[in-house]
């Protein structure tokens, strides 16, 4: 005899995602936080959302997308959203970056407040990263003012950045020096578990954020880390955030994006630096 949960997904296995809907899809995706699904993502699509069919008991995508568009608290939308954004990420990625922060722009930045923004930090490493580079650098009495915002759209990885509890593998990616600094193992049988120590949760703030929406942060950043990100919007999107980023940092600010990114192609007054690192010149005029 068959349970439930096994009739429930071999009929489910027959759902179809049609053109129509995939298009309906990406309207409200796009709507919401900017992302642009390309063309021959369907199936991709279908993988993940088929899980989201069977959490709410919806027998197709039509019956999905109705329930998706009565939401009125749009938290289906928001969790459609997160199923359907990649949040690969891991400590310390692209070491170049934080090589060049430590060495180059922290030094400048001794004795005195250091504001620092994560933007799509994801389930936490990138900031908790940031933050170790600070203390490694400036040392604790000069990270008494430094703080850093990290943010992202989904929920569940922002759930995971403020646990900060990593597995072994994760903490394999931060330096064996700081790797004994700054975490505490939790859980000692596999699967072995690690905490950030509150010496560097504490220069984190972790908050809900849509790129796409009102920023409302007040002060300005000295740095701002928007990598991996910029590369799910279209051209007029990042046109778009490459101007706000220029507005919310420090003249001498940093934005720093993926290695897969460019500013090739945008307008905007950011000095190349190196490669994925732009300066905001403070002796020039925003375009």
């Amino acid at each position: 005899m068959m349970t439930d949960d096994v009739v429930a997904t071999a009929s489910l296995s027959s759902v179809r995602l049609t053109q129509a809907q995939y298009a309906r899809i990406s309207q409200l995706v796009e709507g919401l936080v900017g992302i642009n699904l390309a063309a021959g993502k369907e199936e991709l699509v279908k993988a993940r959302l088929m899980k989201r069919l069977r959490a709410l008991g919806l027998p197709d995508f039509d019956s999905y997308l109705a329930y998706v568009e009565r939401d009125e608290t749009r938290s289906e939308l928001a969790k459609m959203v997160d199923a359907l954004t990649t949040n690969k990420t891991s400590f310390f990625r692209e070491p170049q970056h934080f090589e060049y922060l430590r060495t180059h722009i922290l030094p400048g930045l001794a004795g005195s407040r250091v504001r620092i923004w994560s933007a799509g930090c994801s389930s936490g490493e990138e900031p908790y990263s940031i933050a170790m580079s600070l203390r490694e650098e400036l040392g604790e009495e000069g990270c008494r003012d430094a703080r850093i915002l990290a943010t992202d759209i989904s929920e569940r990885m922002l759930e995971k950045a403020r646990a900060a509890v990593y597995d072994a593998s994760a903490v394999r990616d931060v330096p064996p020096s700081m790797a004994g600094k700054y975490f505490t193992c939790v859980q000692a049988k596999a699967p072995r578990l690690y905490r950030v120590n509150d010496s560097i949760r504490e220069m984190v703030r972790v908050a809900k954020l849509n790129l796409m929406g009102p920023w409302p942060m007040k002060g300005r950043f000295h740095v701002i880390f928007c990598r991996n990100v910029m590369i799910y919007f279209d051209k007029a999107v990042q046109q778009e955030l490459v101007l706000r980023f220029w507005e919310m940092l420090e003249p001498g600010g940093y934005l720093f994006v993926g290695h897969s990114e460019s500013l090739v192609g945008a307008s905007h007054s950011f000095r190349y630096v190196r490669p994925a690192v732009y300066l905001k010149d403070s002796a020039v005029q925003p375009r």
